[in-house]
């Protein structure tokens, strides 16, 4: 078993009072290999000056996230595959809704891969869709579950889960934490 660890943290300064809500969310991530993150609240969750919009903020990081796992196994997918990709381009978007019960959640993440591939032996689209399901399955079903039959035009069932319509469609959706 693994266990990966983030230490997150804030400081107060002086000249903020604390108790009226009137203070910097800036903080810092810092990872085991030496990586440190300047973070903060969304500025669509806390105005400015009270969040920093250069800080990364937890709903992109939780974006990236989803992104690179997915990335990562297609990587080694598309390799013991035989295929030479060089390179993999997503443009990740997520979108925050309101539930039923009030509360705000990740609805959807859309991941829109733009992957180049190279060798002689190139992969068909339904080579490139097996290897985006595998990388699906491969992580992320076991992490949220999954949601199925959300493509261009249709609405997946309700309930927890990601979804992931086919690449040639809108992009790749996943629905963690969906209520249900």
């Amino acid at each position: 078993m693994s266990a990966y660890t983030a230490a997150v943290r804030w400081r107060r300064k002086r000249d903020e009072r604390f108790l009226d809500g009137r203070y910097s969310r800036a903080h810092e991530w810092a990872f085991d290999g030496g990586a440190r993150v300047p973070a903060s609240s969304s500025p669509h969750v806390v105005r400015l000056p009270f969040s920093d919009p250069a800080g990364v903020d937890p709903e992109e990081a939780l974006v990236a996230s989803l992104a690179s796992c997915h990335m990562l196994f297609f990587l080694d997918f598309a390799r013991q595959a035989g295929f030479v990709v060089d390179s993999y381009d997503d443009e990740a978007e997520g979108v925050m809704e309101t539930g039923p019960d009030g509360r705000v959640w990740m609805a959807r993440v859309t991941l829109r891969p733009q992957i180049v591939f190279s060798s002689d032996k190139r992969p068909t689209h339904t080579d490139v869709d097996a290897l985006h399901h595998r990388a699906h399955e491969a992580w992320l079903h076991r992490q949220f579950g999954e949601e199925r039959g959300a493509g261009r035009g249709q609405r997946g069932r309700a309930g927890r889960g990601l979804s992931a319509p086919s690449p040639r469609t809108a992009g790749r959706r996943w629905r963690p934490w969906a209520a249900g």
